[in-house]
């Protein structure tokens, strides 16, 4: 057995027998972000191997379980956060930077120690699937909603749709701030499958014009057992769903092979190092998740660059990392409930490369304002979303994702000096024509392709993109129910079959392959005999047009404005206020 860690002198295992414990209620957790789920299976035992080098894989029913990283930990005062840098995966190799201890659990928990640089992979056998349900989702309201609930249920109820409501997110305390993003889900009665789910999904969208979403839940959790190799392929030990590594001395580590940017022209494999701990579990599929457990400001430093140019006016970034710290506390309980983690490193929550990522520009301002978030007049922590350019004028948060509104997400110009005989977007023509002193055109990092554009379609290609709709070859599109920057919120589809609509600022920009933003006027193109070839989409910005346009607060940093300032004036008088 001791040959099998020849290569690597320093290791040290370490087998801690902790006494038995007297039954009791589990501590109640900071925040359950799964819904539901069942006991958990048996496990299944672990394949028949010849002598297992330094660890003995211990009987099936003594294998250690996971950790839970379905919650925040806040100890040392700081949020620590599970965000998940890969899954799917069937191996994984790393090294820690620093002397790593690596726990496997249980009741005898069972620990290996190692150097700084060794090589360690992890390899899922037996893995079996979660068993997840499915209800398609129809509409999101906030919490305080409840007139708006009972009028969506009434909607649907009237259209013949079976619907119930299902509330989201959490309710929790850092240092006596109370923090609170509990939202109603309005859900499909029935209970899917993944794939009737879609199916449903397609239904609607042809009914009602509607495009909807997937609300999973855990009904039977994924299980595997987990090989801990060591850089001669030994098996080390097993351990039952998931393992815990962390580096004695807070160094992290080295991650081979980091897949990113899933699903998008850039996807590809990096190797990448972070900062705080790992833990290696069995995702929704039955394979490996990699999870890092790292501090929010840790995490900053590794997020932020991804957000922002790191060469923008360091005002600009202060605001930046403000924001961005309360949208990762915003989105604790939202989102990925059917995974081992709370965020994800991607566009789907935020772009995160860790110590690899991090701008020594960025991490100042991290450092700068640490711990601060923004809040708003009645001591609530605001909702601080972004987008790239707004265009010269910000929206409201009820025109785009609908609800009540928002006093802190209130549109506004984004103009650097008087308003007074400029154009609005009330005559969006003339505005989007206009040469206006907008700080998203002003700054430096200002891109005339975003800030104005256009984009044709011929007839050919519009048919396509609504073929779902089935509402026939189309002959005329139109834009409504705008908003006070010109966003529209409606696409009315007229064709040789029928008319339908499309609601929604995001439905529409997705439903032509992510126009800028629905800042847009649409127009007919017409040959020199008028017959109709095609259709123009004339606007301005990019992107929702919510709370801060980042490229107009570099603006703002630019022309000598303070990040407090910058973020007051987006989030209608907000102010910066330390969390933790």
């Amino acid at each position: 057995m001791l040959k099998a860690v020849l290569p690597l002198l320093a290791l040290l295992l370490v087998t801690c027998a902790a006494p038995r414990q007297p039954a009791s209620a589990p501590a109640p957790e900071v925040l359950r972000s799964e819904s539901s789920s069942r006991a958990r299976r048996a496990a299944p035992a672990p394949p028949a191997k010849a002598s297992v080098p330094v660890l003995e894989a211990p009987p099936p029913g003594e294998l250690p379980g996971p950790d839970s990283l379905k919650r925040l930990d806040f100890r040392g005062g700081e949020p620590q956060v599970p965000i998940g840098l890969m899954q799917g995966r069937r191996e994984v190799r790393f090294s820690p930077k620093g002397r790593m201890r690596l726990r496997f659990g249980g009741e005898a928990e069972r620990m290996l120690e190692a150097p700084a640089g060794s090589a360690w992979t992890v390899r899922v056998t037996d893995g079996t699937p979660a068993e997840l349900s499915v209800r398609v989702q129809l509409e999101e309201l906030p919490f305080a909603d409840k007139e708006g609930l009972a009028e969506v249920q009434a909607r649907w109820q009237a259209r013949g749709v079976a619907v119930r409501a299902h509330v989201l997110g959490v309710l929790y305390g850092i240092a006596g701030k109370v923090i609170d993003n509990r939202r109603y889900l309005l859900l499909l009665e029935e209970e899917l499958t993944p794939k009737q789910a879609t199916d449903r999904q397609a239904e609607l969208l042809r009914q009602f014009g509607v495009r909807t979403t997937l609300f999973e839940e855990v009904r039977a959790p994924a299980r595997a057992i987990l090989e801990m190799r060591d850089e001669a392929g030994n098996v080390v030990g097993l351990a039952q769903d998931s393992l815990y590594a962390e580096t004695l001395d807070g160094a992290g580590f080295d991650v081979r092979q980091v897949e990113h940017d899933v699903g998008y022209d850039n996807h590809g494999f990096e190797d990448r190092s972070f900062r705080g701990t790992l833990q290696l579990s069995v995702d929704r599929h039955g394979t490996l998740a990699v999870v890092n457990v790292v501090k929010l400001e840790e995490l900053l430093k590794g997020l932020v660059p991804s957000e922002i140019y790191a060469r923008a006016h360091p005002e600009a970034l202060k605001a930046q990392a403000v924001t961005a710290r309360g949208e990762v506390l915003a989105k604790v309980g939202i989102k990925h409930l059917a995974d081992p983690y709370l965020l994800c490193s991607e566009q789907h929550c935020a772009v995160y490369r860790g110590r690899t990522g991090e701008a020594a520009s960025t991490s100042a301002a991290v450092e700068a304002t640490r711990g601060q978030g923004l809040f708003s007049s009645d001591g609530k922590l605001v909702d601080s979303v972004y987008s790239a350019m707004c265009g010269g004028h910000t929206e409201d948060n009820d025109v785009v994702w609908g609800g009540p509104p928002n006093p802190s997400l209130r549109g506004r110009p984004d103009l650097i000096g008087p308003a007074e005989g400029l154009p609005t977007p009330a005559t969006l023509a003339e505005y989007l024509q206009a040469e206006l002193p907008a700080a998203c055109r002003l700054s430096t990092f200002a891109r005339a392709g975003k800030y104005r554009w256009e984009k044709r379609f011929t007839v050919e290609q519009v048919n396509a993109l609504t073929t779902h709709l089935e509402v026939g070859p189309v002959h005329a599109l139109s834009l409504g129910e705008r908003g006070v920057s010109g966003r529209a919120r409606t696409l009315t589809v007229a064709g040789e079959k029928g008319v339908t609509q499309v609601r929604g600022e995001l439905n529409i920009r997705r439903l032509f392959g992510m126009l800028n933003s629905a800042m847009a006027l649409v127009e007919e193109e017409r040959d020199g005999e008028g017959h109709l070839t095609g259709w123009r989409f004339r606007g301005g910005g990019w992107g929702h047009g919510v709370g801060m346009c980042q490229t107009g607060a570099i603006g703002r940093a630019e022309a000598g404005h303070r990040y407090q300032d910058i973020l007051r004036f987006y989030f209608n008088g907000a102010e910066v206020a330390p969390i933790y």
